[in-house]
């Protein structure tokens, strides 16, 4: 069933050709995997407007893209672990990637909002693989200290894409059209198939690898959800990033139809607070070798509590600064605990890389689908909405993740 222990060291070595270093070709590989899903998200965000025009629908019917996308990669995660943790994470992500091209020259071509729904369900039927396997790869190669930089690397890597997509997508509407937004996203996932087959390739050799039936991988899923090492830093990693999801959803409402910025400037915005995520990213690492990572990431959820309460005691029409400081403090908190949290949750399943990652994933997907819905459709002030969401998710968080460290100083003292 599963690999021998004795195996794993010799099978990381043989993963990649030149061992196992961390070398910014590793981290652009895994940042390139990992961003490609939320660049094909953000990115159409300010091309609305005009996609509406173009198909005869409303800014809230387009909101089924996002919806439907959501779902979709939430619930295929599910199938991609297990298979990549049978057959190998290379035919996956190649596959997931053309799989995505396909889907994306769908919705490029769409004429209708069915069509172009359809793109994006099979966009993310394909790109949830890359996703995924981003992480599961970096399990792979690394662990410990190793694996929680390339995940903070990783993520500052990949942090570019919410941050420019919004801009990036602005300027390719106004120069371009809306179309030309899919040809760019389809292009850049050839790229990053090509360079990854060339540059990485398998990372799970044959005597690593783990073959179940169905019954097996849903027994698998069960005893995951059952422990404690898993699942509490994963529900609170999944909360976390919901509450940063929550914020996209905001976003349009607050600053574009509340303070009136335009869809340049919204972007300009966004690009603007990627190089908060850049320096949490960077340091979060080091604090975490210095004081625990278990106590940083404590530190980060907690900062995270912070910024969802700045926004509920502030006025419900914040001006540009008062909001800037509560989503600088949310992404200060967010790079700090995203990165560490998720090696946490990863660090003990290394033969189960696979299926802890879609897991992962699908938690996180799952809360995010459940944030955005709640932030687009309540009908309160949308500053007041964004700042109770992320307080009550993040204040879950915190205290189960609290609960994960008590159990690990628990077991290690029992060890």
């Amino acid at each position: 069933m599963k690999a021998q222990p004795g195996t794993a060291a010799s099978a990381r070595v043989m993963a990649v050709p030149d061992g196992t270093a961390l070398t910014g070709r590793v981290v652009a590989l895994l940042a390139g995997l990992s961003a490609i899903s939320v660049l094909s998200t953000n990115i159409i965000l300010p091309a609305f407007p005009e996609i509406g025009r173009q198909l005869g629908v409303s800014s809230r019917e387009l909101g089924l893209t996002l919806s439907s996308f959501f779902i979709t990669f939430a619930l295929a995660q599910l199938v991609v672990g297990p298979l990549a943790d049978r057959f190998g994470r290379k035919r996956l992500v190649l596959g997931g990637l053309t799989l995505f091209v396909v889907g994306t020259l769908v919705a490029g071509l769409a004429s209708s909002l069915d069509i172009l729904i359809a793109g994006r369900v099979i966009q993310a039927l394909g790109v949830c693989a890359a996703a995924v396997l981003a992480r599961a790869i970096a399990r792979d190669l690394f662990e410990g200290e190793t694996l929680a930089r390339a995940l903070s690397l990783t993520m500052i890597a990949t942090a570019t894409a919410p941050g420019f997509s919004p801009l990036l997508g602005s300027l390719l509407t106004t120069a371009l059209g809306w179309r030309a937004i899919f040809v760019l996203v389809g292009i850049a996932a050839i790229v990053i198939a090509f360079f990854y087959a060339r540059g990485l390739g398998e990372t799970l050799p044959p005597e690593r690898r783990v073959m179940q039936s169905v019954r097996q991988v849903m027994g698998a899923y069960g005893r995951l959800l059952g422990d404690g090492r898993f699942i509490l830093p994963a529900v609170a990693v999944s909360l976390l990033m919901s509450g940063l999801f929550a914020s996209f959803g905001a976003a349009p409402a607050i600053l574009m139809t509340g303070m009136g910025l335009s869809s340049l400037q919204a972007g300009l915005y966004f690009a603007a607070t990627v190089f908060v995520v850049f320096a949490a990213g960077l340091v979060a690492p080091r604090l975490g070798r210095r004081f625990g990572s278990r106590r940083v990431a404590s530190v980060g959820l907690a900062t995270a509590v912070l910024a969802g309460g700045l926004l509920l005691i502030g006025p419900s029409d914040p001006g540009l600064a008062w909001y800037s400081l509560s989503m600088v403090t949310f992404l200060w908190g967010m790079g700090l605990a995203n990165p560490l949290g998720t090696a946490i949750t990863m660090g003990p399943f290394g033969n189960e890389a696979g299926l802890a990652s879609a897991l992962l994933g699908f938690l996180t997907m799952g809360a995010a689908a459940i944030t955005t819905w709640l932030v687009s459709v309540l009908e309160f002030a949308p500053v007041t909405t964004l700042g109770a969401t992320q307080t009550v998710v993040c204040l879950i968080g915190l205290g189960v993740f609290v609960l994960a460290n008590r159990q690990a100083a628990s077991a290690n003292g029992q060890g």
